[in-house]
């Protein structure tokens, strides 16, 4: 059993999110689902929480209300094998009104913040030889470019 699971507040698109999540990344499933009672605060009968899975990892989703929004302070980095599930992740993540930004980084259409990342980038950026240069064009990317990271790679 996962001893932490991530709790993502919502306004009231919980249970939409965990479906859209799990459309993308194809792995996932719903678990169960509360709901608002008599004493609210949401409707009666309404998504209080809902658990899902993505890639073996367990969330909880909490329609809470609007009182908080995601920030950049916290995100879900995606570890992508190769340039094709970078552009598969930006690409799906993005639809239906996020946004792009800097670094590999992306906020879906509920504002949670995304960073799609090739797998090799961290051992390119821990090379004492060629770390600088690699995280010179990861800094002037938006969606990151496997070729381009690794030609910076090799100077």
């Amino acid at each position: 059993m996962q001893k932490i699971t991530p709790c993502l507040w919502f306004d009231n698109q919980a249970e939409e999110a965990a479906n859209f999540y799990i459309s993308v990344f194809k792995t996932g499933k719903i678990g169960a689902i509360s709901r608002y009672g008599e004493t609210g605060p949401g409707p009666k009968g309404g998504v209080l929480t809902i658990e899902f899975e993505l890639a073996g990892q367990r969330y909880l989703g909490l329609n809470g209300g609007p009182q908080f929004k995601f920030t950049e302070a916290v995100s879900l980095s995606v570890d992508c094998a190769d340039q094709a599930e970078v552009d598969y992740f930006w690409d799906r993540l993005i639809e239906g009104g996020g946004s792009h930004g800097p670094c590999g980084w992306l906020k879906d259409r509920y504002g949670l913040s995304w960073q799609v990342v090739p797998s090799k980038l961290m051992d390119l950026i821990r090379d004492p030889v060629s770390g600088d240069r690699v995280m010179a064009a990861v800094m002037q990317m938006g969606k990151l470019d496997v070729a381009k990271l690794e030609a910076a790679a090799k100077g």
